[in-house]
């Protein structure tokens, strides 16, 4: 490690890209007045305008990869402690469960799930998930006592997926804003710009170009270290990166006045008779400390536009969520739709990752950080930490991210 000063441009204004800024700035290592922060963000709305502010927010012990989730989830807790979460971004212990049963098609007509995005796909947020993990004294068929906001009648069946304090949430949308705001009081800055390529010379990066959003002109960022957490956009900066694209639709409801929705998770399955035959629908379930409740259904395979601004929300995808979940609540039924909204999540086309650490390949001082499925509200914090140690130490310590080294994908 050296002592001179480092110029570090992170670009994507997203939950990985604002917590990095957030962990570098508090690195005991960092020197405000001497190393900079500055964050890139494409949108002219600023930061948190994808899937960092349209996501669900959870935040699970079970996620996956666990070298990250085994960091993240404990950093998570440690944040909420340290900055008041609960009030600031939701932070909460939930409950999380499966339920399967029927959905009562006199109430809402069914639906595909998936408008005109394309092929229907699992967001795979389950995978995660081992049965065992649940305590087996809790594997009734009943509902829980709390668990009101679900029609007893319709359900089949209800367990448990995960142990008691492993599964939590967060409101995607303020822990992002959160994370960039305690950035900036440490001296971190905030540019909105569309990054168009990584500059370099002699092996090692030397700035990243950008269209700033008030001028349209290009210009350049001068940088020690450029991190790369653009999410589903990383490719169109970084072409060697092997990112494609989910889109997933989801709204938000609120409950009519005196309604309250428990706190749980849930994973669903649910029948629904469509003509001679049954059709199989499996919405998420998100209940929110305001009474706000979350819920999205599949992913589909449409194009990524040019920015985050450009996201086009099918509306038919987003009523068929809706009908879904009203089809086993009636207090979600009643309720008022406030966001339908669509949001692309980055994958890793050859599988694996995501990709965390030093594309020293490609050049010297380039870190990849992006390919976090539906888990990056999850896993950004211990990504984030891993990359600031990275910076000022040279090497990753809080742990082994050896399989998700960007040289096993580019």
């Amino acid at each position: 490690m050296t002592s001179e000063s480092r110029n570090i441009v992170i670009v994507g204004g997203g939950i990985v890209g604002c917590s990095t800024a957030y962990y570098i700035a508090n690195h005991p290592s960092f020197t405000k007045g001497t190393d900079k922060i500055t964050v890139l963000e494409a949108s002219k709305h600023g930061i948190a305008q994808g899937a960092s502010g349209k996501a669900g927010g959870l935040v699970a012990r079970w996620a996956y990869p666990k070298e990250l989730v085994n960091v993240s989830f404990e950093e998570h807790v440690r944040l909420a402690e340290e900055h008041n979460g609960k009030d600031r971004w939701g932070w909460r212990f939930v409950n999380c469960g499966s339920w399967e049963g029927r959905g009562d098609v006199c109430a809402v007509d069914s639906g595909t799930g998936v408008g005109q995005g394309g092929k229907r796909k699992s967001l795979e947020k389950t995978l995660g998930l081992n049965p065992q993990d649940a305590p087996h004294s809790r594997k009734s068929k009943g509902l829980p006592d709390d668990l009101l906001w679900v029609e007893e009648g319709l359900t089949d069946t209800y367990s448990p997926m995960a142990a008691t304090g492993h599964t939590a949430q967060v409101h995607p949308y303020l822990f992002t804003t959160s994370m960039m705001d305690l950035a900036r009081e440490k001296g971190a800055d905030l540019i909105l710009g569309r990054a168009t390529g990584v500059e370099q010379k002699a092996g090692h990066v030397t700035g990243v170009t950008f269209v700033d959003n008030d001028t349209g002109d290009t210009k350049t960022l001068s940088a020690t270290h450029v991190v790369l957490s653009a999410g589903a956009w990383s490719s169109r900066v970084l072409s060697e990166l092997p990112i494609t694209k989910t889109r997933a639709h989801s709204v938000t409801i609120h409950p009519q006045p005196g309604v309250t929705i428990a706190p749980y998770v849930l994973f669903t399955e649910i029948t629904l008779p469509k003509g001679a035959r049954s059709q199989t629908v499996t919405p998420e379930i998100y209940a929110r400390p305001d009474n706000e409740v979350y819920a999205c259904g599949p992913g589909d395979d449409s194009a990524l536009p040019a920015t985050v601004d450009e996201v086009q929300v099918d509306e038919a995808a987003c009523e068929s969520v809706r009908k879904h979940v009203a089809s086993i609540s009636p207090a979600l039924r009643e309720g008022t739709v406030d966001k339908r909204q669509a949001c692309f999540l980055p994958i890793v086309s050859a599988g694996g990752g995501p990709i965390v650490g030093e594309a020293a390949g490609i050049a010297k001082g380039l870190i990849i950080a992006t390919g976090h499925t539906c888990w990056g509200i999850c896993n950004a914090p211990g990504t984030a930490k891993a990359l600031s140690e990275l910076v000022f130490q040279g090497k990753i310590k809080c742990a082994n991210l050896k399989k998700l080294h960007p040289s096993n994908f580019v």
